[in-house]
């Protein structure tokens, strides 16, 4: 079995740029619901999908997100993470690296599903970051998430985008 078989295409389903962002709703690390629809019309969305909480390169995305999050919401957007770890779970992470951000619990991979980002065998998120305007439209999806300057990646993708 080749690994493409075991942990499936690289590219996020058939989701495309231009294509309406698939409508979901979960709870983040403080229990509130949180839906897409929230934003509509109010924010851009980074919607973010990792693998696992508090892992090395997971860290480093959310921290360098964290860091960057005056100015990503300067640029009127809001972040929201998504994994398919617990709700107790991204408390802790949230909590022991002071993220300003939602983290979505999504343990049976309803929106990783949504947004084709499950690793088939694994049962995880790829790594992938979707850019939603604020009609609910894909307008850029990252597949080539650089964890560390991660922040900056969205910054550019966020330009021309409201």
């Amino acid at each position: 079995m080749g690994l493409l078989a075991l942990f499936g295409s690289a590219e996020a389903a058939d989701l495309k740029e231009g294509a309406p962002a698939p409508a979901f709703e979960a709870l983040d690390q403080h229990g509130a619901t949180l839906r897409l629809a929230d934003y509509r019309g109010k924010a851009a969305v980074v919607l973010y999908f990792y693998p696992k909480d508090d892992t090395p390169g997971c860290t480093a995305q959310a921290c360098s997100l964290r860091d960057g999050h005056g100015a990503i919401r300067a640029a009127g957007a809001v972040v929201l993470g998504v994994s398919a770890d617990t709700g107790l779970s991204h408390q802790a992470f949230s909590e022991k690296y002071h993220l300003p951000f939602s983290i979505l619990a999504d343990p049976d991979s309803k929106i990783i599903r949504a947004y084709g980002v499950k690793m088939p065998v694994l049962g995880i998120a790829k790594r992938v970051t979707f850019i939603i305007d604020r009609e609910g439209v894909v307008r850029k999806i990252i597949r080539d998430t650089r964890t560390k300057d991660h922040d900056q990646q969205v910054l550019e993708a966020l330009k021309g985008i409201s």
